[in-house]
């Protein structure tokens, strides 16, 4: 299999968040879609299944899924993520101005590291949490092997996916801040949000400008966010890890404390 199939069906949980960046938007494989103008939260729901507006991110077919469920803790409702040598994540499809509401406050808390995770290795491109945020654009502008990776895609799985991906990641070893690009594709970029064993078990608040740190990792400045999502992977290193995330928001001013800069 030649490396655009190959890259189309690793990168393909990043399609649910593409299409335009209409509120209502239609897609070959799901039918109608309806795009949010904010993040549904999780402490909204009760305990119990899959919060609302939030739907299934699978990877491939083959993989393992990462098993995801609201739980309560302290009287607040919050997501835990388990995975087993396996790979899914969650998303909303949203219609958000990243300039009008630039700042992303969310937090998590992760059980342990992925001891053998490496975001710099394709075969050990792992990590215990991750925010994941697509971004819409004028793919004409791309060189064109990018141009024939979104078509192959495309073709194979009737999805579309983003103009550009964002992740904000935990990471074993390298610093905060630190932009990593994916092994997978160049429309895919990693900022280190969290590193190393510090604060392992604790909850962590951050506060991120999405639109700065869009235009750090490519460059150039966003499109509308048309995706949000979580993932906990272990699919390269077969480990076992757990994580737990609280709500996600975006906000037009910094407006809570951030563990990472």
């Amino acid at each position: 299999m030649n490396r655009f199939l190959i890259t189309a069906i690793l990168v393909i949980l990043l399609a649910a968040c593409a299409h335009s960046p209409n509120d209502q938007t239609e897609d070959a494989a799901v039918g109608p879609i309806h795009r949010d103008e904010m993040i549904a939260e999780f402490s909204t729901n009760a305990a119990g299944g899959l919060p609302r507006r939030w739907t299934p991110m699978v990877i491939h077919r083959t993989k393992k899924r990462t098993q995801y469920q609201l739980v309560a803790e302290q009287g607040d409702t919050i997501l835990h993520a388990r995975a087993a040598g396996a790979s899914s994540g969650l998303m909303q499809y949203v219609s958000i101005d990243p300039f009008v509401q630039p700042w992303i406050n969310w937090r998590w808390r992760i059980g342990s590291l992925i001891s053998n995770a490496d975001n710099f290795q394709r075969d050990a491109e792992d990590s215990p949490a991750r925010i994941i945020l697509g971004f819409d654009g004028d793919k004409d502008t791309l060189p064109f092997a990018d141009q024939v990776l979104f078509e192959t895609a495309k073709i194979i799985t009737g999805h579309d996916f983003p103009y550009a991906t964002l992740m904000y990641v935990w990471e074993n070893k390298a610093p905060i801040g630190t932009v990593i690009d994916s092994t997978r594709s160049g429309r895919i970029k990693m900022i280190v949000a969290a590193s190393g064993s510090d604060g392992i078990g604790q909850w962590h608040d951050f506060a991120r400008n999405i639109a700065e740190d869009y235009e750090k990792a490519f460059g150039e400045k966003p499109g509308k966010l048309i995706g949000v999502g979580v993932l906990t992977d272990t699919d390269n290193t077969g480990e076992t890890v757990e994580a737990w995330y609280g709500d996600i928001r975006l906000v037009n001013e910094r407006s809570m404390a951030s563990s990472g800069k």
